[in-house]
């Protein structure tokens, strides 16, 4: 009996043992769980906190009063590309002046579902009208009218540029909300080039210091051999800012390599994938690079909005460039073109037009080939001039204007032949009533003018074709964007030696 007893005891004490090691266990792993997660969260802490010791931001008290609305859900972020000489950008960007001047911009627009993206490249040279702007010593601007794109950020000539000022422009330009702006510079440039380990590019023929530098007095050695090369740092730099030898040596041959180069970069770090190994170094060299809007002057808000766009595919992130046309030696903006792009980034529609608001679309969204509302000319005067040999097109041209509720001051023969295009000339602060008259007349000329008023001198596509003018109050002008737009757009996943000059 005494015997039997002792077995179950002994049992039952090793049971208690089992169960007091085991608990034991789960209680030492959840310890070291718990403190991992501690750990990891100080860490994520210690890395929010160096990287807001980078960041530098503007101050919102340069931002206009008189904004645009708020868009679908959808997001705009400027983004401008500073040459600045000052500090450590002298021994990278060639020395010269020390104050803020803007190489390259572009407004990319994150759509609402958060699965496409377009980026708008702004030719520097874009005659433009800059609104009011505040300096340093508080005071602000006088508008300006017809001037280029890039000295919006010049404005006050400070070392770091303006770029509260450049975001204004943009506003005004493209009557959307600009939601936050990104400045980045020659050093940070190249510093996020070296940190994800080059980019892909490539060359569409060889090219020699003296491309890089005209100021050189000869061709100089071979920098960049013709085809493809993984570029980083001061070569990475050098490649996106070259502009001779290639096409025609312009501004715009040099965004359409800026935009392969964007495109590429973006491709590698999606492709190395979204990982502390590579986001960190990565992030360390954007924060200490960047002057950013109060609304992303902490790392956490940074790295917030990024995280956003980690779903995008390559093949929808899309580059393109705001229409334009040659106007003497500096860039025009297209009417109406420009106006159904910015119309249909206005609405989260794509450049081949799908709605792209996702679920934060509030309103039933408009039809891709659906117009906004018809042209109303109320309150906005024009002269009608006939620059064409063909009789009676300015009282044509005339009746459709008044149709459209336009007071028409007078009709007139032009003393000078216009030639294809229609013109219209805008004096001060009448190139808002002069793009709605352009809204008229597809494929018109937008030209600043030192006389009051807006005037259309007619050209001879409107001579040969006076049924292709502009909707009457009755038909909507399409806002589907252009196909000379949407047809030359480059995507991330394009060769990178594809569609890589102008001229």
């Amino acid at each position: 009996m005494t015997g039997t007893s002792v077995a179950p005891r002994r049992q039952s004490r090793q049971a208690i043992r089992t169960r007091e090691r085991r608990r034991g266990r789960v209680r030492l792993i959840t310890a070291i769980s718990a403190s991992t997660v501690v750990l990891m969260a100080a860490a994520g802490g210690w890395l929010y906190y160096e990287f807001d010791g980078n960041i530098d931001s503007f101050g919102a008290e340069g931002l206009s009063k008189d904004r645009p609305a708020a868009g679908f859900g959808g997001q705009n972020v400027l983004v401008i590309g500073s040459d600045s000489r000052s500090g450590d950008n002298a021994r990278m960007g060639g020395g010269g002046d020390d104050f803020g001047r803007s190489d390259t911009a572009f407004l990319l627009h994150v759509y609402g579902d958060q699965k496409h993206a377009v980026a708008v490249s702004i030719p520097r040279d874009s005659l433009v009208d800059i609104p009011s702007c505040r300096l340093p010593d508080g005071t602000w601007t006088a508008p300006q009218t017809g001037v280029m794109f890039n000295s919006a950020f010049s404005v006050g000539r400070t070392a770091k540029g303006n770029p509260a000022c450049t975001q204004n422009t943009v506003e005004k330009l493209t009557g959307l909300r600009v939601d936050h702006t990104v400045v980045v510079d020659f050093v940070g440039f190249s510093k996020m080039t070296s940190a994800v380990g080059g980019v892909d590019v490539c060359l569409p023929n060889d090219v020699y210091q003296g491309d890089l530098n005209p100021n050189l007095g000869s061709k100089g050695r071979l920098i960049f051999p013709k085809g493809p090369r993984t570029v980083s740092g001061q070569e990475a730099l050098d490649y996106v800012r070259l502009r001779h030898g290639i096409g025609d040596g312009s501004d715009i041959g040099r965004i359409k390599r800026q935009q392969a180069f964007v495109a590429s970069l973006i491709k590698k770090v999606k492709g190395q994938g979204f990982n502390p190994t590579t986001l960190l170094p990565l992030a360390d060299a954007a924060t200490k690079s960047m002057t950013v809007d109060p609304g992303l002057d902490s790392a956490r808000k940074l790295f917030s909005f990024a995280m956003s766009m980690k779903d995008i595919d390559l093949h929808d992130t899309k580059f393109v460039t705001l229409p334009w046309q040659y106007q003497g030696n500096r860039v025009a903006i297209v009417h109406p073109d420009a106006d159904a792009l910015w119309d249909a980034i206005r609405n989260d529609r794509t450049i081949d037009g799908r709605n792209a608001r996702g679920k934060q679309d509030d309103k039933p969204p408009a039809p891709a080939t659906a117009g906004p509302s018809p042209v109303s000319g109320s309150g906005i005067s024009v002269a009608v001039r006939n620059g064409t040999a063909t009789p009676g097109l300015a009282a044509r041209a005339a009746e459709m204007l008044k149709g459209s509720g336009f007071t028409v001051t007078g009709t007139a023969n032009s003393h000078s032949r216009q030639g294809a295009a229609t013109a219209i000339a805008y004096g001060p602060g009448q190139q808002d009533h002069a793009r709605t008259v352009a809204r008229l007349f597809p494929g018109a000329e937008l030209r600043p003018s030192g006389t009051p008023g807006v005037t259309v001198t007619l050209g001879q596509a409107y001579a040969a074709d006076p049924a292709a003018a502009g909707p009457t109050p009755a038909t909507p002008v399409p806002t589907a964007v252009p196909s000379q737009v949407a047809g030359t757009a480059r995507s991330a996943d394009d060769d990178v030696c594809s569609n890589l000059s102008y001229g």
